[in-house]
């Protein structure tokens, strides 16, 4: 219970710190890109309160232009490995339930991170079209496809089809990163931490030409999963 207790006190009272800069620099910052950086450091000293490291391989695939990433999610570890790790300025879409939590939920609306109601259609395709806005600004959008965090590590099929209709939108790639390790550190409804090294295999890009949501999500669920398979 010793790194559980530690991780948890160590991120919470840096947000603590954190957030009031972060709210304050939002004010001042069009792109919010700086309060995002900021965000990355949080992330960054959870994982070494964790006692835990993160390797990124195939950087050489991340694309000049904005793009979604699309990563597979067994664990909490997931969105500090590449909220910390990942050297790109991206927006989260995530359920909207996480922006209730205390300070968090604040830092992330100030970051401009995104919130997506599942259970109200029209709701849902507002936060489409501002993530859409923003990839059109040049800003790339990261999610988890699957909507939730594995249980027993597999990859969950079929996907979520909205990062799918919104890249085919934009007219921007895909970008697929197999995660793996972080499930060893932190598994779903896990009570304790075991620090390890988590991997972040960055894909190429798969981009929307000649493909419906469909077609697209099935070309990126092969990505993933080979991908997963070669770790």
């Amino acid at each position: 219970m010793y790194w559980m207790l530690r991780t948890l006190l160590g991120s919470y009272l840096y947000i603590v710190v954190i957030v009031t800069p972060i709210v304050a620099v939002s004010f001042f910052s069009k792109t919010g890109n700086t309060p995002h950086i900021m965000a990355r450091h949080w992330a960054q000293f959870t994982l070494a309160c964790a006692n835990t490291t993160v390797d990124v391989q195939g950087q050489e695939n991340l694309p000049a232009g904005p793009a979604i990433y699309m990563a597979n999610h067994s664990s909490f570890f997931d969105v500090f490995a590449v909220l910390g790790k990942l050297d790109v300025q991206f927006r989260w879409i995530v359920k909207k339930e996480l922006f209730k939590i205390p300070l968090f939920g604040l830092a992330m609306k100030r970051v401009g991170y995104l919130s997506i109601d599942r259970g109200n259609h029209d709701k849902a395709m507002q936060s489409m079209q501002l993530a859409a806005d923003k990839i059109r600004a040049g800003t790339s959008i990261m999610m988890f496809p699957e909507g939730t965090r594995s249980s027993d590590g597999s990859l969950a099929y079929p996907f979520k089809k909205g990062g799918f209709h919104l890249a085919l939108k934009a007219g921007v790639p895909i970008v697929p990163i197999a995660i793996t390790g972080s499930r060893d550190i932190l598994p779903k409804h896990g009570m304790r931490i075991s620090p390890g090294t988590i991997t972040l295999a960055i894909d190429k890009p798969v981009y929307p030409e000649g493909h419906d949501a469909a077609s697209f999500s099935e070309a990126v669920y092969r990505a993933l999963k080979n991908g997963l398979q070669d770790a």
